[in-house]
């Protein structure tokens, strides 16, 4: 599976910004997708996370009630609507896909990872 962020930018503080995250390859709808993000100097956190097909979520409490995530197995596309932007929201996020059913809220439990996209957002 190769996963491929995008739509990542520079936003004021407030505003909206929608990641997509693109896979190759089959069974995608097999596959728990998750978000991460890491900003500079800090570790890598988990940010949320999606299955399939009970399409369970479970989101960090830093982005709980302002990020969705939602996936389109029909377009191997997950996607993270992000609204409310604080600064401390600044990162390079990444997608992430683990083969099964379970959800997953640990880094270390992904088997494929995206490269990244910037979200920077000014105060």
């Amino acid at each position: 599976v190769q996963l491929q962020a995008y739509g990542g930018g520079l936003m004021q503080a407030g505003g909206s910004l929608r990641l997509s995250c693109a896979a190759s390859g089959r069974a995608f709808s097999s596959y728990a997708m998750g978000w991460f993000r890491q900003a500079p100097g800090k570790e890598r956190e988990f940010v949320s996370t999606i299955t399939w097909p009970s399409g369970s979520s479970v989101y960090a409490d830093s982005v709980k009630g302002r990020f969705t995530i939602s996936r389109d197995n029909a377009k191997n596309t997950v996607y993270l609507q992000m609204s409310s932007l604080r600064p401390e929201d600044t990162a390079i996020y990444y997608c992430a896909a683990k083969y099964g059913l379970q959800v997953r809220i640990k880094g270390s439990d992904y088997d494929y990872w995206g490269q990244g996209t910037q979200v920077t957002v000014s105060s």
